[in-house]
């Protein structure tokens, strides 16, 4: 037996982007959503890793690293830069990011 929580349906804007830095390549998917206080879903599609990420949570590189289990520091920073041009500033991100 179990009792539904929510079960909601939405038509969400879904990026996937790939870059590389001078150590490693990076691809990931960034679904934005209303849901979940609309912090974006962003998954690496080499690990399957994924976590929500809002304006504050770009800033925290201990936060990346772990989440990722990215090994140095530097790689860390180098998320937190390429995520602050993907995470909205504000909770209408359907708006920002439609192409």
């Amino acid at each position: 037996m179990f009792e539904k929580l929510y079960d909601e349906h939405e038509n969400v804007h879904i990026r996937f982007l790939g870059f590389m830095t001078h150590e490693n390549r990076y691809d990931f998917g960034v679904i934005y959503t209303n849901m979940f206080f609309g912090k974006p879903l962003v998954v690496c599609m080499q690990t399957g890793r994924a976590t929500l990420l809002g304006p504050d949570d770009v800033e925290n590189t201990q936060h990346l690293q772990e989440i990722f289990k990215l090994v140095s520091e530097e790689e860390a920073n180098d998320l937190a830069q390429f995520f602050k041009f993907l995470v909205p500033q504000t909770s209408s991100v359907h708006a920002e990011h439609e192409e």
